[in-house]
């Protein structure tokens, strides 16, 4: 029979009626700590409060007026990351997704407007920047891309920390660098400090724009609102989505006005990108996680996981090398297959996410609790236990 649903996850053996807080509930009452938060989505965790009145109230107002018109909570939510970071324009989509789609064509549009032909982008081996034409050139892994071609052309890859490689392809020619602070599929991987600020560097030195995919390490995930906020550098543009909607499908793309210079009327758009339920959604968001007081939190709790996490390793040299990442965006390289620990996890009613690198990623809600916390190091030791 062919299935309804197309058939592109394979999907774990467990559905989900109810959450609350850091858990999820199956229909027959059944409760699993959840460190996934639907991939870094749910920074506030499931059914929180404050979200859901946002949303209601949004909802028993208006929905969706296209952007044809004045969207109020637009002006609210750019003005908001406007001045919480290094970005003077804001265009809001539904998706990381989307966002990749924007950020690639206004890099390309930026050199038209200029007069050059500068058209290459250049990326680097392990990231993930969505399923889209774009994303899919930009990762340019054969498992993203096989089958797919002919591919979106102008992309250039780098192995992911090859300097030399780097140095080599940067020219005046490039139109843009995009790169994860924090590769989130290819394994929690960091980029050092010194490094971002190097590429920044580099990147001015040959006028190429630097593009930051923030979309699984951003909205407080390390600790900062934006990954790149510790390197002490900004980028041109910048790709955000998952943790702004709390859940909600919300993307945006951040840009300086120089940089987002040649997207003018018509240049892009979305029917749904921005709509006020979105809107609603993302300001409440913001109210909450781009406080000093909640990112100081999620800091001192990461610090508690991850202490937790090292001692996971010690026990179980066996199952685990080494632990990465930043703030509550933490992983955990594994010397078992890392699907069998996320399978043991199950067992534990415990959610984890595997990554590239045999990595299993710890991504809990950012408001996850103390007790949360020592409850899942304990969850995480039975499963380890078990293989």
């Amino acid at each position: 029979m062919i299935p309804s649903i197309l058939p592109t996850y394979n999907r774990a053996p467990m559905s989900f009626v109810a959450g609350e807080g850091s858990w999820l509930i199956e229909e027959d009452g059944q409760r699993y700590l959840d460190l996934g938060a639907g991939i870094a989505v749910n920074v506030l965790g499931h059914a929180n409060p404050d979200l859901v009145a946002a949303l209601t109230e949004q909802a028993g107002k208006l929905w969706h007026t296209s952007n044809l018109y004045g969207i109020p909570g637009q002006q609210e939510l750019a003005d908001r990351l406007v001045d919480a970071t290094f970005a003077d324009t804001v265009f809001f989509t539904n998706s990381g997704t989307e966002a990749c789609e924007l950020a690639v064509k206004m890099a390309r549009k930026y050199w038209f407007e200029k007069g050059e032909e500068r058209t290459e982008i250049i990326a680097f081996t392990g990231s993930f920047h969505g399923r889209s034409a774009a994303g899919i050139a930009a990762a340019g892994s054969e498992k993203m891309t096989e089958g797919f071609g002919p591919l979106l052309p102008g992309f250039t890859h780098i192995d992911f920390g090859d300097h030399e490689a780097l140095k080599a392809a940067l020219t005046e020619k490039t139109a843009a660098v995009i790169i994860e602070p924090i590769q989130g599929e290819g394994g929690i991987i960091p980029v050092p400090d010194q490094c971002l600020k190097g590429l920044r560097d580099a990147c001015h030195e040959v006028g190429a724009l630097l593009i930051f995919d923030e979309v699984q390490c951003g909205v407080g995930r390390t600790g900062k609102l934006f990954a790149h906020e510790w390197s002490g550098i900004t980028p041109d543009i910048m790709m955000v989505a998952k943790g702004i909607g709390g859940g909600f499908p919300l993307g945006a793309v951040l840009a300086t006005e120089t940089a987002a210079a040649g997207m003018t009327a018509g240049s892009h758009g979305s029917t749904y990108g921005g709509n006020p339920l979105a809107m609603a959604v993302g300001n409440a968001v913001m109210k909450i996680v781009a406080t000093d007081e909640f990112l100081g939190e999620v800091s001192r709790k990461s610090g508690a996981l991850r202490q937790g996490l090292e001692g996971l390793v010690a026990s179980h040299p066996d199952v685990f090398e080494a632990v990465r990442g930043t703030g509550l965006m933490l992983g955990l390289k594994c010397k078992v297959d890392n699907t069998a620990v996320v399978k043991a996890g199950y067992e534990a009613k415990i959610l984890t996410v595997p990554a590239a690198d045999n990595a299993v990623r710890i991504l809990p809600p950012l408001n996850i609790s103390d007790d949360d916390i020592t409850e899942a190091l304990q969850r995480l030791d039975q499963a380890a236990a078990s293989l």
